[in-house]
């Protein structure tokens, strides 16, 4: 398959932009923040940790490998895989980079529309006579329909809904770059600047020293556990903090899904990756550590008292945003129009998340299978709109909680986990960190390659079994979940298992299918653009970079 010349990014800036854009958002702002309050100080060090030493080198490594997919002719994770092994059969590997996108997209849509709402809720003024947590969480179970009766339905929700579906499947089914692109470019800093006012309000707020202290204040207790292992107790890492932390950097930095790898299958062979997937983790980083801690979290503790908070996030794992944030802008002047923007900030935000974890399927049917890009987007929007249905009439019971635990926590790490395997195992350390730093303005130390060879996967494996070990039966026989709630998080689990026979089918499709010749094998050499040994740390100029 040749390529055409306009299947690139057109500026180096578009694509940090659409992959920092399309993390920031409702991981950021509203996930981060409720995860903060359900680990406090114990959170942010394990969060730090793997952002540094696992999430960090896996941005680079997915830069690198998609840009050996895109001088491959490929730009969908199981083709991705299947040029770097030359065996058909590592298709079946890639199927993660349609499975995880598609489970993870259909409750995130499902999220995505009520920061749509609230834009409206803010704009009107329906929050101006909430006096408290419990008035603010009325109002959002209420509009999801989760006050009255068994099922939780709302036509104003489903409607709100509805509308999120029409904008991204329909911003979906264009050209995907030059549509991240235009959307980020404009959502993100107005973005990044209200967050800010929010934060100096927040500041201002009396008694918000308690709340930055719950986040910042180091709880080196909690970050350990007893383990016993063949007789034996001893100290080790305590499984769900540690596990939390990993799923957040991996769901915030959209990492072992795929998405970020098939977006650097559209980079010039010799863009720079090392720069740029460190200025994308560092945007993303400032907008959740610097400006998503600063905001709901501290807010609600100052306002709210911190065991009412720990009882909103408690509630779901993107509740305590949509409580907390609306009591701040009613203490703030034009409140409610500034709210407004905010919220639909947030919505565009998530809307970038939405259609870069959209686009990877829409591109393998396009792609491998060759349908036209209507035919594609029409597919995945009936495959989404029935999945939705069980997730919005069983959220009550726990059914989204259960895909959200299961798909950041477990699969993203899993994914990560193949991405490390096919990159350190097939590609190649060697070749894998030429990808990296071919064409760099920036000249990475060789302890990277150390770091991303042996200390990425040794901790993200000791994470998981540590997982596993300690906590991995208790969560597989639902431990903790009413019984009157177990059929449902059961059956979000064969709603995932489902989900996955149905991509794997379509990779036995796709499979059947003779794929067209890529661009140039596996043997691909990027050795040219490498910068000498001497090179500055920065470089000043370097050919082909924009």
């Amino acid at each position: 398959m040749t390529r055409r010349n306009d299947e690139h990014w057109a500026s180096r800036m578009g694509v940090i932009l659409a992959v920092a854009g399309s993390a920031i958002g409702l991981g950021s702002f509203l996930r981060f923040p409720t995860q903060a309050a359900q680990y406090g100080g114990a959170f942010l060090i394990p969060y730090l940790v793997v952002l540094l030493f696992i999430g960090l080198p896996l941005m680079w490594l997915e830069w690198s490998f998609g840009r050996y997919g895109g001088i491959w002719g490929k730009h969908t994770l199981p083709g991705i895989y299947e040029a770097a092994t030359g065996k058909s059969w590592a298709r079946y590997l890639g199927v993660l980079g349609l499975y995880i996108p598609f489970v993870i997209v259909v409750y995130y849509l499902y999220v995505e529309s009520w920061t749509l709402a609230y834009s409206f809720f803010t704009a009107t003024n329906q929050f101006a006579e909430g006096h408290g947590a419990a008035d603010y969480l009325h109002t959002f179970r209420a509009f999801l329909g989760m006050n009255d009766g068994r099922y939780a339905f709302s036509w104003l929700a489903v409607g709100v809904l509805v509308l999120t579906l029409v904008i991204n499947f329909v911003v979906a089914a264009q050209d995907e770059r030059r549509g991240l692109e235009r959307l980020t470019s404009v959502a993100m800093p107005l973005l990044f600047l209200l967050s800010v006012a929010l934060v100096v309000r927040v500041f201002t707020l009396p008694g918000v020293e308690a709340g930055l202290g719950h986040l910042w204040k180091p709880d080196l207790g909690k970050l350990v556990a007893p383990m016993t292992l063949f007789g034996h107790t001893f100290p080790f890492l305590e499984p769900k903090v540690w596990l939390a932390a990993l799923g957040q950097v991996f769901f915030t930095l959209n990492l072992g899904l795929g998405t970020v790898l098939v977006g650097a299958s559209y980079l010039r062979k010799d863009d720079d990756t090392a720069l740029s997937g460190l200025t994308a983790v560092s945007l993303n980083e400032f907008g959740e550590v610097v400006l998503g801690a600063s905001i709901a979290l501290p807010a609600g503790i100052a306002l709210l008292g911190a065991s009412t908070v720990l009882k909103v996030a408690a509630d779901g794992p993107y509740t305590l945003g949509l409580v907390t944030i609306p009591l701040i802008f009613e203490r703030m002047p034009f409140g409610s129009i500034l709210g407004a923007v905010w919220f639909v900030l947030i919505f565009f935000a998530a809307v970038g998340a939405s259609i870069a974890l959209l686009q990877p399927i829409i591109g393998f049917f396009v792609h491998e299978i060759g349908w036209s890009r209507r035919k594609a987007t029409m597919t995945l929007l009936v495959m989404t709109l029935l999945y939705l249905v069980p997730v919005v009439l069983f959220q009550r019971q726990g059914f989204m909680a259960e895909m959200d635990f299961n798909a950041v926590n477990l699969l993203l790490a899993f994914g990560a986990l193949v991405e490390l395997i096919m990159f350190l195992g097939v590609l190649g350390i060697e070749r894998g960190w030429q990808g990296i730093t071919a064409g760099a303005r920036l000249r990475l130390p060789r302890l990277w390659k150390s770091i991303l060879c042996y200390v990425t996967p040794t901790l993200l494996i000791v994470i998981l079994l540590n997982w596993f070990v300690q906590v991995g039966d208790d969560a597989a026989t639902l431990v903790g979940i009413p019984d009157e709630f177990r059929k449902f998080h059961i059956l979000s689990r064969v709603c995932m298992a489902v989900a996955l026979l149905g991509m794997l089918l379509v990779v036995r499709a796709a499979w059947r299918r003779p794929l067209p010749a890529p661009d140039a094998g596996p043997e691909a050499d990027l050795g040219s653009l490498l910068p000498p040994d001497d090179a500055p740390l920065i470089a000043e100029e370097v050919p082909g970079v924009h």
